[in-house]
């Protein structure tokens, strides 16, 4: 055991004392087929250009992702598994929107087709339109006021926020074993790594009245736009010349809002210089957007049953978001880790492994917007209106992937020192390949943290980064970034947690200060 384990693993005593038989890990002999299945006979491959290139980009809500969800489901009942099936999670006000056609370049002072991407939720240009280009920088009312009469017809260049600075750090990193042994340190008994800070307050009047004020001039350049209608406004967002995704805020009913483009900033910022240095700029769009009226929210599932007469109705779950921006093929994000929990299920059900609880496959939507899949989940099975549901008490583990596709190092235990010995177990015979490091931290901005929230046991792993923080959210995030050898290894180690957790006889035990009575 590390050291540095050695205070949290004392402290999970207290936890595990009562678990009779508990933290039991698969034989060796299992272990190995498993290994051998999930390395030497992987899918992930095929399961990968599935994914991707067959299924486009999975928007929440739009036709892309109903296609989506109709091609998975089939997939997973040719691979076996029981009850795939694409089920209501939640409602989405937004509804649906999808991506017809994209065009936009700069015609004057000379002539540059422009790679861009459409704002998700925004409107649609009348045809082929041309217009001036000005730099439309509101940052008080009296700026707004010199716009008023001069905006209809043109193309706006909002400020950029984003600027580009050479960096020397590699496109594409791995922990170092220093960083890791870091991990594993428990900071919440170390002031001097993990400082309490001030206590959360209510914003100052101050700070609250410039919130006012900046909202109440959003809304008047809002008011504006919709009045004076420019042809389209145009964001820089994005670097090494590809443009990055991001949405509207719209609901159904809502007017159209103006056609909007995000334009990566060595663009956007060449036109801004162009017509701060007297030059007049002129482009020409074509956007095609198209709305419909689909407020929901779906989830796909399927499963492999529990087969232990007194465990079966358990549930070892697995899952990543499904759902991605509209611009790549969402591949790292999270193409990848649908595709490691879907091999995952593979594997166990290939290799003839019979669970004693049921394990679950959820690939969530909605993920991008604020987690609206997986918390469907929860109000639906586990938790809602200050109650808890049947299936709450039937939840042994999730285990969550999305993070792109570079390699499981480790998990993050969330605080919960219960946790350390079934992990420490199940580990043994996965260290071998990599997976060798517990971290009682907590991580967060994805769903596991749904059920984190309520108590229940449900992780995020320790992964390396690679090149994600480059690429997710553009149209950049395509088949091109997946490590498929990386996936193949996280795919193993899923597998074979999955079947630890879903034989063990104890469980791990709630986290005792955020579960619910």
């Amino acid at each position: 055991m590390k050291k540095s384990l050695l205070l949290v693993s004392l402290l999970a005593v207290v936890f595990s004392c009562n678990l009779a038989n508990a933290q039991v890990s698969q034989p060796a002999e299992l272990a190995m087929k498993i290994k051998d299945e999930g390395l030497n006979n992987s899918k992930v491959e095929e399961i990968s250009q599935y994914m991707t290139d067959l299924m486009g980009s999975r928007l929440t809500a739009s036709q892309q992702k109903r296609r989506a969800e109709s091609l998975v489901v089939k997939k997973l009942g040719e691979m076996g598994f029981s009850n795939p099936r694409a089920e209501f999670a939640v409602e989405f006000p937004r509804g649906g929107w999808d991506v017809v056609k994209t065009y936009a370049a700069m015609t004057s002072p000379y002539y540059c087709a422009f790679t861009v991407n459409p704002k998700a939720w925004t409107g649609s240009t009348k045809g082929l339109v041309k217009g001036e280009c000005i730099v439309f920088d509101v940052q008080t009312k009296e700026d707004l006021a010199k716009y008023k009469g001069n905006i209809k017809g043109k193309i706006l260049l909002m400020p950029s926020t984003q600027t580009y600075a050479v960096n020397f750090n590699p496109l594409a990193t791995r922990y170092t074993e220093e960083q890791l042994e870091a991990l594993q340190t428990d900071t919440r008994f170390n002031s001097a790594t993990s400082p309490a800070g001030p206590p959360r307050t209510a914003a100052a009047p101050a700070q609250q009245l410039d919130r006012n004020a900046r909202m109440e001039l959003q809304n008047l350049t809002n008011e504006l736009l919709a009045k004076e209608k420019p042809l389209c406004i145009v964001t820089g967002r994005g670097t090494f010349n590809v443009p990055s995704s991001t949405g509207a805020s719209y609901k159904v009913g809502d007017p159209e809002p103006t056609p909007e483009i995000l334009m990566p900033v060595e663009d956007h910022a060449r036109m801004v210089r162009l017509i701060q240095n007297g030059q007049k700029v002129e482009m020409e769009l074509e956007l095609i957007n198209k709305f419909t009226n689909d407020q929901e929210v779906h989830n796909v599932y399927a499963e492999i049953p529990g087969t232990d007469p007194k465990l079966k109705d358990e549930v070892v779950l697995l899952g990543g978001h499904f759902d991605s921006w509209h611009g790549g093929t969402g591949a790292a994000d999270n193409a990848s880790g649908c595709i490691v929990m879907m091999e995952a299920m593979r594997i166990l059900k290939d290799l003839g492994i019979q669970p004693k609880r049921t394990i679950r496959l959820a690939l969530w939507g909605g993920e991008e917007q604020g987690l609206y899949g997986s918390r469907g989940y929860m109000e639906n099975f586990l938790y809602k209106n200050q109650q808890k549901l049947p299936g709450y008490d039937n939840f042994a583990l999730y285990l969550n992937m999305d993070n792109g596709s570079g390699r499981f190092r480790g998990i993050y235990l969330e605080n919960n020192d219960g946790a350390f010995p079934f992990f420490e177990a199940w580990m043994k015979n996965i260290e071998s390949i990599g997976f060798n490091y517990l971290s009682p931290r907590t991580t967060g901005s994805t769903d596991h943290v749904t059920f984190q929230r309520i108590g229940l046991p449900a992780y995020q792993f320790i992964q390396d980064a690679l090149e994600y923080n480059r690429t997710y959210h553009t149209i950049m995030d395509t088949y091109e970034r997946l490590s498929l050898g990386d996936l193949k290894i996280d795919a193993t180690i899923v597998a074979w947690l999955a079947i630890c957790a879903a034989n063990d006889p104890g469980r791990i035990p709630l986290n005792p200060k955020t579960a619910v009575k």
